[in-house]
C-alpha cells in the first residue's frame, strides 16, 4: 500500500502577516525578557546583543518596580525599557546582575522561607 506525499506549501496567510510592507514591528518581540522563579530567587533574563556594559542599568523604583534599560553612548542603536513589578517578600538589598555573552541576568533573592513540597511530612 502506497500513502500520497505531500510537499508543505504555506498557507497564504504566512506570507501576508510576515509581510514587512504590512506590519511595520516583527511580530516575535525583540529583547523579550524571560522570568523564572527558584527556590531561593526570581530570575530575569534579557538577550541584549552588542550592548556594552556600561550601556546597561538596572533599578529599583519605589521598592515595588524592577527596571532594565540601556542607555545608547551613540545613537545608532534605540533604548531599551521594560519595567516589572516586584513580587512580595523579595531582598531588594541582595538583588544582582551579570551581562555574559549578550545576555544579562538579574537575580532577586526572596525573602522569608519556603517550604518545598518533599519536605512536607504524608499524612499517614
Amino acid at each position: 500500500m502506497e500513502f500520497p506525499t505531500y510537499q508543505y506549501q504555506p498557507s497564504p496567510w504566512h506570507y501576508l502577516l510576515t509581510s514587512p510592507a504590512i506590519f511595520s514591528y516583527p511580530i516575535i518581540p525583540q529583547n523579550y525578557v524571560h522570568w523564572t522563579q527558584t527556590p531561593e530567587s526570581h530570575i530575569f533574563s534579557a538577550d541584549l546583543p552588542g550592548v556594552r556594559k556600561e550601556e546597561i542599568k538596572v533599578e529599583v523604583e519605589d521598592s515595588i518596580y524592577l527596571i532594565i534599560r540601556t542607555e545608547a553612548i551613540d545613537e545608532s542603536r534605540c533604548p531599551f525599557m521594560r519595567k516589572f513589578r516586584l513580587p512580595g517578600m523579595v531582598n531588594i538589598d541582595g538583588i544582582t546582575a551579570s551581562y555574559e555573552d549578550g545576555v544579562l541576568r538579574v537575580s532577586v533573592p526572596r525573602r522569608g522561607f519556603f517550604i518545598h513540597p518533599a519536605d512536607v511530612p504524608q499524612n499517614t
